[in-house]
């Protein structure tokens, strides 16, 4: 490869690297980029080397909630797209925008390190088929995801049995024949527990906290087409949800599930149909927290115990850049502090794509997080006020995006924003930097 210390070094070919991709070839920033897979999608691929997919994983947000604005998923597509469907989206959204050749390939990004202060360009070093091989750049666009290093908790005891994290578990057979017990209740570990009840012996959830469940219908329509109907005041809007969730959900409590410590929206809920119904046909039994272990035998915050082959940690996944040092990412706690969770306070030639959560963003939004980027980038280049203001505003203090929400001070929510807040800043620096471009 030929060094190029004008473009950008692009880490990445899931969505969000897809997304930057194809918004750097509209505005004319040049770029390379390097995925460590065969081709495109990330942890949508199954195969990918670092994808934490599983068999039966299906989208909890709907399609028409979920695509790119500009390139919809076909209509024969299933509201709710299996993981394969959303594979074969992302590989035509990259056939669609002329993307898989700006890619290297099979590519690892091993480290990457500034050449001196900012603005001096960056040293990307990488091991491909051919060995190891490095290149200089202008700067670097991070957006190799964000759920795929496991959070693998350390347990109160020993476990003689099969312990194994969510991002390992494949195929429902991975349970046939074992008691098991599930531990966290976010999303995944919800779906999985459903998996695990029709193969294994017994299967039990173990939940340190409550959570508020969302059907994926509501009225016959997916539940996240509904929210953006009518515009309310969050304060309302707890309201009329929580009324809602009680028509369709009913009380958790009922079937043994704790009740949350916290307002709606101040966690991502749970978003799955089943898990209540099995539950509540005693399936599914709801344990509290683990006390400690010994041998298979787990002990339970309320005294009781049980016996177990296989514990499945669903317990998240933490951020993870590891080719680049943390220092250089302005990380604090739990998180990089970044503007609008993508720019660097102090450099022009760093940025971080996809380190974003918000309930119902959505592709689109995190496409407008990269076309935010890249017209920032351009308009750099090009001098424009817009991009001079954007650069004064980053610098100030960090401030994320919360609009007043009291999220829960989690891992995996300390990158968490409000959607509406969050995207009414985005789509407002585009439109600035769009109107001052030359």
């Amino acid at each position: 490869m030929e060094q190029s210390r004008g473009a950008f070094a692009l880490i990445g070919a899931g969505p969000m690297g897809l997304a930057a991709a194809k918004v750097l070839m509209e505005q004319g920033v040049p770029f390379q980029g390097f995925e460590l897979h065969s081709d495109v999608g990330g942890l949508w691929d199954i195969d990918a080397p670092n994808s934490t997919m599983y068999e039966t994983a299906h989208l909890i947000s709907s399609k028409r909630m979920t695509e790119f604005a500009d390139y919809p998923m076909d209509d024969a597509v299933a509201e709710y797209p299996s993981h394969r469907a959303m594979r074969d989206y992302f590989r035509a959204f990259a056939d669609h925008f002329g993307i898989r050749d700006r890619y290297v390939f099979n590519a690892e990004v091993t480290e990457v390190t500034p050449l001196g202060k900012p603005g001096d360009g960056w040293r990307v070093s990488w091991r491909d088929a051919s060995g190891m091989q490095s290149a200089e750049f202008a700067g670097v666009l991070i957006a190799n995801g964000t759920l795929s290093e496991p959070n693998m908790p350390t347990l109160p005891g020993h476990f003689d049995g099969e312990l194994l994290h969510a991002g390992q578990y494949r195929y429902p057979k991975q349970f046939d024949g074992k008691r098991v017990l599930v531990m966290g209740a976010g999303n995944s570990g919800c779906d999985i527990a459903v998996d695990a009840i029709h193969h294994a012996t017994t299967c039990d959830l173990s939940m340190r906290r409550g959570y508020y469940f969302v059907p994926k219908y509501v009225f016959g329509k997916p539940a996240d087409t509904m929210g953006g109907m009518i515009r309310l005041p969050m304060w309302l809007k707890r309201k009329v949800d929580g009324l809602i969730l009680r028509w369709f959900v009913g009380d958790p409590q009922k079937y043994g599930f704790p009740k949350p410590d916290y307002q709606l929206y101040e966690s991502h809920p749970v978003v799955n149909s089943l898990v209540l119904y099995h539950a509540g046909h005693g399936d599914l039994r709801i344990r509290p927290d683990i006390d400690h272990i010994d041998g298979k035998t787990v002990h339970f915050k309320d005294g009781t115990q049980a016996d177990y082959d296989m514990i499945l940690a669903a317990t998240g996944y933490k951020l993870h850049y590891p080719f680049i040092d943390k220092d250089l990412l302005n990380w604090q706690g739990d998180a990089p502090h970044l503007y609008l969770n993508a720019m660097h306070p102090d450099r022009d030639d760093l940025f971080v794509l996809g380190m974003i959560e918000a309930t119902g963003l959505g592709w689109q939004g995190r496409h407008e997080q990269a076309e935010m980027v890249a017209r920032y980038i351009k308009g750099l280049q090009t001098g424009s006020s817009a991009a001079a203001a954007l650069k004064a505003e980053k610098e100030k203090t960090y401030e994320r995006a919360t609009g007043g929400m009291n999220y829960l001070n989690l891992a995996r929510m300390a990158y968490y924003v409000d959607k509406a807040t969050y995207r009414k800043a985005v789509t407002g620096w585009i439109d600035r930097l769009r109107k001052a471009a030359p």
